[in-house]
């Protein structure tokens, strides 16, 4: 009886840090930032010279989304780099 407990609490332990490594802000944020840059980079890119000439003569949609493709890169590589740890079973925390 308290093996299938045990079993069943770390198999939502594992479930737990899974979902917490899916959810992570970073990936969300990240991957939000590099599609919407994707398409602002794309509308600067394919911006007419009257549109450009009403931001001063700045392609501002062009570089707003490299720095948004910028940002969103840099969440990801933080995630990559940094990954979430696993929470700590809950025996060890008892025993510390």
């Amino acid at each position: 009886m308290t093996d299938d407990i045990q079993r069943e609490v770390t198999e939502l332990e594992s479930r737990s840090a899974t979902a917490a490594r899916i959810f992570d802000l970073r990936r969300i944020i990240g991957g939000l930032f590099v599609l919407y840059g994707i398409i602002v980079t794309i509308t600067g890119i394919t911006d007419s010279q009257a549109e450009i000439d009403k931001a001063q003569g700045i392609n501002i949609n062009l570089w707003t989304g490299i720095g948004m493709l910028l940002l969103g890169v840099f969440f990801l590589v933080w995630l990559w780099l940094r990954p979430t740890p696993p929470p700590v079973p809950a025996a060890e925390e008892e025993t510390e």
